[in-house]
């Protein structure tokens, strides 16, 4: 792996494919001609040792973060000391990145070998067998939840970490606050899963220490976040949508802080469960 990277707090697109382009289009109703910027995405075909893994529909930005991201909380590897080198290549809409990681996380990968034909809608497409779809995860040791006062007016402060969501719309963002209650960066992709795989990318490549801190994905919280949220370590995730039933059960089974931050009225705290 190459040096920590500097702190960037909002997703910085690459220069070549641009993270959004203008597009003309005619309204229906009058045939008046206009131009609009719309979100790029891209396939990544990700390699380990050489082995074509998947390939994924990703927005153009951050995509060593999100590599990486996508190793730990896919449970290819256990952490960025596995990862011996990142290089991406390609150009347009067609990128590769050709990831070398360690002799036994690559002897576990071919032991259970999935193809993954990515998409930025579901996360569990190519999973064979059930084990892979519900691994053993690590339960967390738990912490305290976060003060209320974190989340007044998150939603709003949030913005300033989406360029590309302002800019053009169609993207997800998820976002790392820190031990002090300070939002601190952002990534976002067509994705939700992509998100959230940059953000885990992020915090590792720069070595941010997420004690005390918390994640907060702007997308639907079903099972397959809880589980990279998990594997990542982070011990709260604060989801600006509501969590299905499954992902709730895995977050107090984990010891996972979960919360739901609804538009119109106080957070709601899943999980730890509420005493009776």
């Amino acid at each position: 792996m190459n040096s920590k990277p500097p702190v960037c707090a909002a997703s910085t697109p690459l220069s070549m494919p641009a993270a959004s382009n203008t597009y003309d289009y005619v309204q229906l109703d009058d045939g008046e001609r206009a131009s609009t910027p719309l979100a790029e995405e891209v396939a990544l075909a990700i390699a380990y040792n050489g082995l074509n893994q998947a390939v994924m529909l990703v927005s153009p930005t951050d995509l060593e973060d999100f590599a990486v991201g996508f190793s730990v909380g896919s449970g290819i590897v256990e952490g960025t000391a596995e990862i011996y080198d990142l290089k991406l290549s390609g150009s347009g809409s067609a990128m590769y990145a050709d990831i070398e990681i360690s002799s036994r996380a690559f002897w576990n990968l071919k032991n259970q070998r999935r193809q993954l034909a990515g998409t930025s809608g579901c996360g569990l497409c190519g999973v064979e067998a059930l084990e892979q779809a519900l691994p053993e995860l690590t339960e967390l040791p738990g912490a305290p939840l976060p003060p209320a006062a974190w989340l007044v007016g998150l939603r709003q402060r949030i913005d300033q970490f989406q360029p590309l969501g302002q800019h053009c719309g169609a993207v997800h963002a998820a976002l790392f606050m820190d031990r002090n209650g300070e939002l601190l960066l952002g990534r976002e992709d067509i994705g939700r899963h992509n998100a959230l795989d940059k953000l885990i990318g992020a915090l590792l490549r720069r070595e941010i220490s997420t004690d005390g801190g918390l994640a907060i994905v702007t997308s639907r919280c079903s099972l397959e976040l809880i589980q990279k949220v998990l594997r990542a370590g982070i011990q709260t995730l604060v989801s600006l949508s509501a969590p299905t039933g499954l992902a709730l059960q895995w977050a107090r089974k984990h010891n996972l802080n979960l919360i739901h931050l609804p538009k119109h009225s106080a957070p709601r705290v899943y999980s730890p469960a509420a005493e009776s």
